[in-house]
């Protein structure tokens, strides 16, 4: 098992536990993952959730090696895998704290962001890749990128493919707090355990009241996502982008 669960005073910790991979996510992480939030949601034992990633990394996103092998029909199969977790998270009635190391990205920036509140170390960043394979971005990150940051800024993150330092992302309001590498876990333990001590069903009201607060729903929004990825993995520049990532070098997109 790639993902594991431990349960303490309240906090349940969700630990991607692909070190070796830079917790990139296998096909089978994103149904454990689903389970998992879905098994949380239904625990009246635990008050928060905290998830965050083993080593140096908290996910460097979806595992590329095998995405060119998909045809729209298990394409559009593996795209409902992603959101079926994305949607677990997002509908997750306790509040979640992800706890970011090193890279967040592509579907692991999604992730972090579904969150309620990120806690970084310095050396993380969040990254949305997505055009460097070709596909616009998964799991939602247009919707949380844009009830963040409104349409410019979420637009220049996605269309430059830049690396987002932890300091600069708390700049702009995705980002709660940045600490110290060594003082990462500490610090988010410190918050789960603040929150798991309040009033944790008056937080669980109010986050539903804050995703009423946005239209389109995420699921309409993943929706189109699948559309628009599913006509994008038979393009040449999908291809192409995932050969260059394997191969190291860089991609000659065509725009086709």
């Amino acid at each position: 098992m790639s993902v594991k669960v431990t349960i303490e005073d309240g906090i349940a910790t969700v630990l991607l536990d692909r070190a070796d991979k830079l917790n990139a996510l296998s096909a089978e992480m994103y149904e454990e993952l689903a389970q998992t939030f879905n098994a949380l949601n239904l625990d009246d034992n635990v008050r928060v959730v905290l998830l965050t990633g083993a080593g140096r990394a908290f996910c460097a996103g979806g595992d590329v090696g095998s995405m060119a092998s998909y045809d729209v029909v298990s394409g559009r199969k593996r795209s409902k895998g992603h959101h079926r977790m994305v949607l677990a998270l997002h509908h997750l009635e306790k509040p979640v704290i992800a706890a970011v190391r090193g890279p967040a990205a592509g579907i692991g920036a999604s992730l972090a962001l579904a969150s309620d509140l990120i806690v970084a170390s310095e050396n993380a960043y969040l990254l949305m890749a997505f055009k460097n394979v070709g596909i616009p971005p998964d799991g939602g990150a247009i919707y949380f990128l844009t009830q963040h940051l409104g349409l410019a800024r979420a637009k220049e993150i996605v269309y430059s493919a830049r690396k987002l330092p932890a300091a600069e992302a708390k700049e702009m309001g995705l980002i709660s707090k940045v600490v110290p590498d060594d003082q990462l876990e500490a610090a988010a333990m410190a918050l789960a355990q603040e929150i798991a001590g309040s009033a944790t069903y008056a937080l669980t009201l109010a986050k539903r009241m804050f995703q009423y607060m946005y239209v389109p729903t995420l699921e309409q929004l993943l929706e189109m996502e699948v559309l628009a990825i599913c006509g994008a993995r038979m393009t040449h520049d999908h291809v192409e982008g995932v050969t260059a990532f394997k191969e190291k070098r860089k991609p000659q997109f065509k725009g086709k």
